[in-house]
């Protein structure tokens, strides 16, 4: 999904009258887990590309400016007439957020009937899976069939479903396809009914998907596969907005990946660039490039 997003920073849910709200401030901003992916994987050093709908609109216009001067392949979007979503998140104090989503957001895009436009890559993301383009299981199954027949590494990471109910179950033939699955601790607890975040990677892991990472935001992350498990405590910092945290966690472990490193160094990496994202507000602000992560890294 590649949207706008409309941040309500410090949103008070006290009225101070009979229809007004106060915040501490207001801003826009390109998002949408594709979008946040794929200017954090730009910014850290890799040849990025990105396949999403966007309307024929200023919002439009406007994450496509943002994707250029990152230097993201732009080539691939589809623009019609379908608006293009708009997001409002309200921020309170401590980071955390809550969304707002519209029927713009419901439109699905058939990534499926672009197939062609993976032919060179090494990598993709499906951000988000169980949302659309990925709330159809057919859908799933098309793109992750491509990538696996086309020898394509595969990380998709996880959306609760806000429009069609898709379950675990109903992509069971697509799960053993995808290589790395990254939930966070409340949609474990959602597809797989389990509190524990290992029995939660264990689901997965039982559903034939390669490699699990359950993100517990102020809490670290979990990683199992058939062969290890890794847990990783998060950096101690003073959150500032938690918006697109988990797409540049997997932007960056995915860039990692490829670059060859291990399990562990790379899951170190991402949970930094992860919290170097949660100290400015909007998804892609704080990120600058590679060495900021590695310093950040060294001195936390």
């Amino acid at each position: 999904m590649s949207l706008i997003d409309v941040i309500v920073q410090g949103f008070d849910k006290i009225p101070v009258s009979a229809s007004g709200y106060r915040a501490e401030s207001c801003s826009v901003n390109v998002g949408g887990e594709s979008v946040n992916g794929v200017l954090a994987a730009a910014k850290l050093g890799a040849k990025t590309a990105i396949l999403c709908h966007l309307g024929k609109d200023a919002e439009g216009d406007m994450v496509v400016a943002a994707l250029e001067k990152h230097g993201v392949d732009v080539s691939k979007i589809v623009r019609d007439e379908h608006p293009t979503p708009v997001t409002t998140m309200l921020v309170e104090g401590d980071g955390s957020r809550k969304s707002i989503t519209n029927l713009a957001h419901k439109y699905n895009f058939h990534p499926e009937r672009h197939l062609d436009a993976l032919e060179d890559a090494k990598a993709i993301v499906l951000g988000s899976l169980f949302r659309a383009p990925f709330d159809e299981p057919e859908i799933v199954k098309a793109v992750v069939e491509y990538a696996h027949k086309n020898n394509i590494l595969v990380f998709a990471d996880t959306k609760i479903p806000n429009f069609a109910k898709i379950k675990l179950e109903d992509i069971k033939d697509s799960l053993p396809l995808i290589d790395y699955i990254t939930p966070n601790e409340d949609e474990g607890r959602f597809f797989t009914g389990e509190d524990e975040p290992e029995k939660m990677a264990d689901a997965f892991l039982e559903y034939g998907v390669k490699n699990v990472i359950v993100k517990l935001g102020g809490k670290g992350c979990l990683f199992k596969n058939s062969e290890q498990t890794v847990r990783l405590a998060a950096h101690k910092i003073d959150a500032v907005d938690t918006t697109g945290a988990g797409d540049n966690f997997l932007a960056a472990f995915a860039t990692e990946i490829l670059r060859g490193e291990n399990i562990n160094d790379a899951l170190a990496f991402a949970n930094a660039c992860g919290a170097i994202c949660s100290t400015a507000v909007g998804a892609s602000t704080a990120l600058k490039d590679r060495e900021q992560v590695l310093s950040f890294a060294k001195t936390h």
